[in-house]
């Protein structure tokens, strides 16, 4: 099954891709790798929530603003790749999480993208993972995602 059947079964559909609004490419690719700069909870032309896990959100609304922007980042990827089925393995995924004090649950957050990319990739989605908690991130947003891919 291609990835694209895989996310229709699942009942998934990308966003466009967007434009970085600053100096900087959305995805690096170089020797067999894809370098998917970090992405924001973007939907439509708004963003999903902004805000501060353990302020506001819940873990489960930061698992899905997680979700978001992992669809966001394999969004850009696919438009850099061409297609998702390049994608051999994910390797490596950074989540950082705009933490209120004493909020520790970040790696419960950015295991909304970690799952996901099991459900769309079975176990080339499996990966190595750092889950950051942070005072703030761009725009005000509660989770920002970036990952790398080995591609074919």
């Amino acid at each position: 099954m291609s990835i694209a059947q895989r996310l229709a079964t699942l009942g998934l559909t990308l966003p466009a891709p967007r434009k970085p609004a600053f100096g900087y490419v959305p995805v690096a690719v170089e020797n067999g790798l894809a370098w998917v700069s970090g992405q924001l909870p973007w939907e439509g032309e708004g963003l999903l929530a902004q805000g501060q896990l353990g302020a506001g959100i819940d873990v489960d609304a930061g698992r899905a603003v997680a979700r978001c922007c992992l669809l966001n980042g394999l969004a850009v990827l696919e438009q850099a790749l061409g297609s998702l089925d390049r994608v051999k393995r994910v390797v490596k995924v950074t989540g950082f999480v705009s933490s209120a004090p004493g909020f520790y649950e970040q790696p419960a957050v950015v295991d909304g993208a970690s799952t996901l990319l099991v459900e769309i990739f079975g176990e080339a989605g499996r990966h190595a993972r750092s889950a950051v908690g942070v005072a703030s991130l761009p725009r005000n947003v509660p989770v920002e995602i970036e990952f790398t891919a080995a591609i074919g």
